[in-house]
């Protein structure tokens, strides 16, 4: 955050001599010194969503120049409510949700960051434009916005000129120009005693690398599956073939916050509307019922969605534990390869 708003206050302070709201903000219907307006006040509305946590509104209150703020005296006023969400961000527990409209109705901590780099670095774009300024935001925020928002963009060799792109803001050789878009946070599926938080290309990204992706593991994780699952993620996200509810949830327990495996899909149902679900679970949290209430929840969720008639499941022969999971869940045994036995469920 800190860094995006600094790149907006550099640029916007080489012109503080001129007029802003005479000339239009890019493509925008904004003056310039509107656009400015904007990001301060959007900056300000996600520290109000992590400080006030409401979970079906705006907190209702905006954020307004005073009469006689001068073009300096509006930077500042960017750079304050950036140091303001910027603190929100880091003093909010993991966990937190808030209510966000895009599109499943909340975002958490790093949803909040990624929409405000996203405002900041897209509006002095549109300033910069607006004025004739030559503006370029930093590669990797731009790289990072992508990844957390943009799940299905496929990225293209440059973050920065695909942000703008997939924002409306120009144009990329061999793809269309966008009229329409939105950003996507993370979906969160409730499972009894746990959510079910899904995970985006830049978590996965991390977790393929060897990182935590923003969760507190339950030790000694992440697992193999789980980071298996995350490149599988990632790879998809790449070739532009992921959808974020045909990827991959983190099983986070409620009662202490704590990661404890992950479930998902192999990828989106095919033409005969089927789609393959695994899942890993941490040794310590296995036998706990755990398992049964991720895969019952995802599969009631799945089997809702368009496109899905049947969920498969390959388990191993050996694997009775596994076998009971399904069996629990309501999959039947449909056929076995080798020493690989297959289960499906039925919409």
């Amino acid at each position: 955050m800190e860094e995006a708003v600094a790149s907006c206050a550099a640029l916007l302070r080489t012109v503080v001599d001129r007029d802003w709201t005479g000339p239009r903000a890019g493509r925008l219907e904004w003056s310039c010194r509107q656009a400015v307006e904007h990001i301060a006040s959007d900056l300000i509305a996600y520290a109000g969503q992590l400080a006030g946590r409401p979970q079906d509104h705006y907190v209702p209150f905006e954020i307004t120049f005073d009469e006689g703020t001068d073009n300096a005296g509006a930077v500042s006023v960017v750079e304050a409510t950036g140091t303001l969400l910027a603190a929100a961000v880091r003093t909010t527990p993991r966990a937190v949700r808030a209510f966000h409209p895009y599109p499943y109705r909340s975002a958490n901590r790093d949803g909040f960051a990624a929409m405000g780099v996203a405002e900041v670095l897209l509006h002095t774009h549109d300033v910069a434009e607006g004025l004739g300024l030559a503006y370029e935001a930093p590669e990797r925020l731009a790289d990072a916005v992508l990844a957390t928002l943009f799940p299905h963009v496929q990225p293209g060799p440059d973050a920065w000129p695909t942000l703008l792109w997939a924002t409306g803001r120009g144009d990329l050789p061999g793809r269309a120009p966008v009229t329409e878009w939105r950003w996507r946070n993370n979906i969160v599926l409730p499972a009894g005693r746990l959510r079910l938080e899904g995970v985006t290309p830049a978590a996965a990204r991390e977790l393929r690398a060897g990182g935590d992706g923003g969760f507190d593991w339950a030790e000694p994780g992440p697992f193999e599956g789980t980071r298996d699952a995350a490149g599988m993620v990632v790879k998809a996200y790449e070739a532009g073939a992921h959808q974020e509810e045909w990827g991959m949830f983190v099983l986070v327990r409620t009662e202490d916050d704590r990661a404890v495996g992950a479930i998902g899909f192999h990828g989106a149902p095919d033409a005969s509307g089927c789609a393959e679900v695994g899942y890993d679970l941490a040794v310590s949290a296995r036998g706990r019922g755990y398992a049964t209430e991720a895969l019952s929840a995802l599969a009631e969720w799945a089997l809702l969605r368009p496109g899905l008639r049947t969920l498969l499941a390959t388990i191993e022969r050996d694997n009775v534990p596994s076998q009971r999971v399904v069996s629990r869940v309501g999959f039947v045994l449909t056929g076995a390869d080798g020493d690989e036995l297959r289960y499906e469920l039925g919409g």
